[in-house]
């Protein structure tokens, strides 16, 4: 198998397994960039005149950066790279690791390419506890999202125990914990064991010294590492920046800024604005009206309401113009998560402080607001009686921090050991008791120490039964829920904060009866979806000819006379979908032989609904950039090499070959970047120069191994026998068909989900199997980057 690692030149091919035979992938040349670390200030403790000097320096030097826009946008490789389509927990790890890390710290996934992988933003995985591939196949109508959008499907081997260890990596891995204090008594800020400035976060990024206003400015590195809006950047085009093009000094102003916002049909939106001034004088207050439809108005955390917002006329252009008339040259933002609100605010501006960063915290993790409110101020914000947070207090509490941290320095920061303060007040919370700190090294690299490595932090948000699995992890901050429901209020809120999220929805498993009787139908299913009845025919026609013309759509798998009508039919099973299809929209009312033919498929309750579900299975976003072709010879390949200008947009070639005798099957795939590069590939293959049959793609390259060997993995026990249900059984399942219900409600979910994650963020959903005594179940995993470079999800009608 050929590395996916390497770069390409332009026209390389490789070949790859896959189907019983091979790809043939055409690559461009792509060569990732490699983003710097964030530097320490080296200017800092200097007399104010030099910084000034320093900060107009680094000011110029970010305005050259800014000229030049990261035009490239990540993106997944057309096709994956493994044989039979099944990808391993290991390797699924491998590609989470390279997500974090990139190329230059970790070997790139060995089944697929990410180009441009520093241009990821985010990463979410999406875990369906409980379902496997067979509920995504039987249900495959109610995960309309899913399929639609989500590009790259593969298999999963059936899980082991402890499926989320496998995928991040910590299979047999110790975690790391906290030190231990004394039962009910608060870490002692004094205590040498408890505490060690030198290795403090703070001293470290610091020092010891007091530091002036601009050494606590965030860096540009800093800014493109968390995100902030900058100037020249493709994704913040629109963004408006402030009129701040001053010097800024030790004396420049601070204001704080805070922003309450809700969910809209576009993702977030602001609903209020808030800024403070130093001295703790409001001098904007404002209501602001979203200018797309509020889905949901997150009132527990912004406090807004419906009725809050009925009389509200002020837009976002309107407060937009008020920042900007308020703000003076050289004025610097304070604000905690300050990324988000300039985000909400589509603005830009230079100079800013975030307190999440500014109280540096171990691990990449950051302190509440609220935690720092208490902790270093002594203030409560954020109460339990109170609607919703409060804007103007929490623009003032982070300007109040921002000037304790100026005034009293990095030491007295560290020496308040908000770490110590913090993990025992969380462990007194959940009842546990701080235990002795130990640290284990591990030959094996986990996606938790990949996040480490970069100064970031996992966020798990599951059941609270299963959030015990990561809860131990020093940089993992794990979310407790009683339902489904708590899951994804939760995630609504918290993915958009953190870089790398884990969100595990849990289902009831099915019963092993359901299980195997669900397996039976759906080989039925696909077994009657790809057979068709030609007839009538007549008894002295030419069999052999009938034979080669129904055999030019593709493969035949039997081929049978039907006797029990009056006039001769034929039962002819096809190896794949397509030729099963091709031959009713080819044949069907056409005359053979002087005889009028009809070409349908059986009709039974399986069929019943076959000509929408073939039409959904040719706008599934796997089918619809590729086509189906047969009549293929074993010289076709170099044929598409000699003629590839004619076909534009072609990324990959799929040949399958006969297992048994490794012969090249006289069907292909070929696969394009899109849907109408795809099409026009069509009419020329299927012209008069070519003579080849084809039509759109139905059936995924993973879908076809599957569909071979499901039906083998099922082990009934001895005693167990499967029961057809009865009429009234039926009519009970319909109303109380719980899977359906859930597939259509929870794809419905993640669909929102996704819309309100950033541009750029990875997207993996796993569904992972099941395995017991009765058998097994593989997985599925479904992966796409949002709104990745030459690949969308618009006109789909979602």
């Amino acid at each position: 198998m050929a590395s996916a690692g390497g770069d390409r030149s332009v026209g390389a091919l490789g070949f790859q397994g896959g189907l019983g035979g091979h790809c043939v992938h055409f690559m461009e040349t792509e060569k990732e960039k490699t983003g710097e670390h964030p530097r320490k200030d080296k200017n800092r403790g200097q007399v104010p005149n030099q910084l000034v000097q320093a900060t107009e320096a680094r000011r110029d030097r970010w305005a050259r950066e800014d000229m030049q826009p990261e035009a490239k946008k990540a993106r997944l490789s057309t096709i994956l790279f493994a044989g039979n389509c099944e990808i391993t927990h290991g390797q699924l790890c491998e590609l989470l690791k390279y997500a974090v890390l990139g190329k230059s710290v970790v070997p790139s996934p060995s089944w697929c390419q990410i180009f441009h992988q520093n241009h990821l933003n985010n990463v979410v995985v999406f875990i369906l506890q409980g379902m496997s591939q067979l509920h995504f196949y039987k249900f495959y109508m109610e995960f309309e999202f899913l399929r639609k959008t989500f590009r790259h499907k593969f298999c999963l081997p059936p899980p082991s125990s402890n499926f989320l260890a496998d995928i991040i990596g910590l299979q047999k891995k110790t975690a790391r914990v906290l030190p231990k204090t004394s039962k009910g008594s608060l870490p002692s800020a004094s205590s040498e064991a408890n505490i060690n400035l030198h290795n403090d976060p703070i001293i470290q990024k610091y020092g010891s010294n007091k530091v002036g206003l601009t050494s606590c400015l965030l860096t540009m590195e800093e800014m493109k590492t968390f995100r902030f809006p900058l100037q020249g950047s493709p994704d913040y085009e629109n963004f408006i920046p402030t009129t701040c093009n001053g010097s800024v000094t030790d004396n420049s102003p601070l204001f704080g800024l805070d922003c309450e916002m809700c969910l809209t049909s576009k993702g977030r939106e602001i609903t209020r604005i808030s800024l403070v001034a130093e001295g703790g004088c409001c001098i904007m207050d404002e209501l602001v009206k979203p200018d797309d439809k509020i889905v949901d108005y997150l009132t527990s955390f912004s406090g807004i309401t419906k009725t809050i917002l009925n009389s509200v006329t002020t837009k976002l252009k309107d407060v937009q113009r008020q920042l900007r008339a308020l703000l003076p040259p050289d004025a610097v933002l304070v604000g905690h998560l300050l990324d988000l609100d300039l985000r909400a605010l589509k603005m830009i501006h230079p100079y800013v402080i975030d307190t999440s960063l500014l109280y540096v915290r171990e691990q990449g993790r950051r302190f509440k607001l609220k935690f720092l409110a208490k902790a270093v101020l002594g203030k409560d914000i954020h109460r339990p009686n109170r609607l919703g947070h409060d804007a103007t207090e929490d623009a003032r509490t982070a300007l109040e921090l921002a000037q304790y941290f100026l005034k009293y320095g990095p030491k007295k920061i560290a020496e308040l050991n908000l770490e110590s303060i913090g993990s025992h007040q969380k462990l007194q919370a959940v009842g546990q008791k701080p235990r002795n700190r130990t640290e284990v090294q591990h030959p094996n690299t986990s996606v938790l120490e990949c996040l480490n490595l970069m100064g970031q932090k996992l966020l798990f948000v599951a059941w609270e039964r299963d959030a015990t699995k990561l809860s131990s992890y020093g940089n993992c901050e794990t979310i407790k829920c009683l339902s489904n429901k708590e899951v994804f209020d939760q995630a609504r809120v918290e993915v958009p904060l953190f870089p790398f999220s884990i969100v595990q929805f849990s289902f009831e498993s099915l019963s092993p009866v359901l299980t195997e009787e669900m397996s039976k139908r759906m080989k039925t299913k696909w077994r009657e979806m790809s057979t068709v009845y030609a007839g009538p025919v007549s008894k002295t026609c030419n069999f052999r000819a009938l034979k080669r013309l129904l055999k030019s759509f593709g493969p035949i798998q039997s081929m049978s006379f039907v006797l029990e009508t009056y006039q001769l039919h034929l039962c002819v099973q096809y190896e794949v979908l397509e030729a099963a299809q091709l031959a009713i929209e080819s044949l069907n009312g056409v005359m053979v032989e002087g005889i009028y033919i009809k070409v349908q498929r059986p009709v039974t309750e399986l069929t019943l609904d076959c000509d929408i579900l073939v039409n959904e299975l040719g706008r599934d976003s796997e089918n619809r950039d590729t086509i189906y072709l047969s009549g293929v010879s074993e010289a076709f390949k170099e044929h598409m090499f000699q003629q590839c200008d004619q076909f534009p947009g072609l990324e990959a070639v799929i040949l399958p070959k006969d297992l048994e005798s490794g012969k090249q099957k006289t069907y292909c795939f070929l696969k394009f970047k899109t849907s109408g590069s795809a099409q026009r590939a069509l009419s020329i293959l299927t012209g008069k120069d070519w003579k080849l049959k084809g039509r759109g793609a139905l059936t995924p390259r993973h879908l076809h191994e599957w569909l071979r060997d499901f039906s083998s993995e099922s082990r009934r026990p001895s005693g167990l026998r499967v029961i057809p249900p009865s009429e009234q059984q039926a009519l009970q399942t319909l109303k109380t068909d719980h899977p359906k219900i859930a597939a259509w409600h929870w794809g419905q979910k993640i669909g929102k989900l996704y819309h309100s994650m950033d541009p750029g963020t990875l997207c993996l959903i796993l569904l992972p199997g099941s395995k017991s005594i009765y058998g097994s179940l593989p997985g599925l995993g479904l992966m796409a980057i949002k709104d990745e470079e030459g690949h969308t999800t618009t006109g789909m009608g979602l």
